[in-house]
């Protein structure tokens, strides 16, 4: 697979700070980071380091309070809250270590949830979410409910969703801190075929070594700045 030259993503000098009971609590003292569009980034740490922090950039639902941060032609640094909701709908998915799903809803209702805030007719949604569940495994589950499905499949129709609208980023937090070894192997087998052969470009906190592994490259936060980065062999 073929990357850009320059970064898809591209965050210089990023402060941020929260102010929690009278007390500034720094984060990032000026984060320079730069990720190529197809990369895949594992991002490790220990707690406190920033991690959650920076998928909460990524993914527009916090914004830095100085510096810049681009994910493709985008400033999200700019934008106000409603852009960054409305770019975050039309590129990017969110992969979740609970799932996050609606328990009164089956699989296919779950992944057709993003396609309801697009102008797609009930025909077109459902082709598409028949084609996202036949892609992660799950074809003939469709009217499954959640208490019904193990750990590994709740979590397969989370990245279903997150993928349904095609989005060029996906963002994973902890994606298999809830499932055993082999449901977690499986898991993270999908993310690698999607960022292969689907070209998504992913960014996945874990705190597992293991599924880093999985990763093109890791990133190691500490104390609000990388200290590490390790490629695959």
């Amino acid at each position: 697979m073929t990357q850009d030259s320059g970064p898809y993503i591209a965050l210089s000098g990023v402060r941020k700070a929260y102010h929690i009971g009278g007390e500034m609590i720094p984060i990032f003292s000026g984060l320079d980071l730069a990720i190529p569009r197809g990369d895949f980034v594992a991002v490790m740490g220990p707690s406190g380091s920033g991690k959650s922090t920076l998928l909460n950039m990524l993914a527009g639902i916090d914004r830095p309070d100085a510096g810049t941060l681009r994910i493709g032609a985008s400033r999200l640094d700019q934008m106000g809250e409603a852009a960054r909701a409305a770019w975050r709908a039309h590129n990017m998915g969110i992969v979740f270590q609970f799932y996050n799903l609606l328990p009164m809803l089956t699989a296919a209702e779950n992944v057709e949830l993003p396609l309801l805030l697009k102008p797609l007719s009930r025909k077109e949604r459902r082709l598409r979410v028949d084609k996202v569940l036949d892609l992660v495994g799950l074809a003939g589950r469709e009217r499954q409910y959640p208490a019904l499905m193990s750990g590994g499949q709740r979590q397969r129709v989370g990245i279903a969703r997150a993928i349904v609208s095609d989005p060029g980023l996906l963002l994973c937090d902890e994606p298999t801190g809830d499932l055993d070894r082999k449901s977690a192997d499986e898991v993270l087998d999908m993310l690698r075929f999607l960022n292969h052969y689907q070209e998504k470009t992913i960014v996945m906190v874990t705190h597992d070594p293991q599924a880093a592994l999985y990763a093109r490259r890791t990133l190691h936060l500490d104390k609000g700045d990388f200290v590490e980065e390790k490629r695959a062999a």
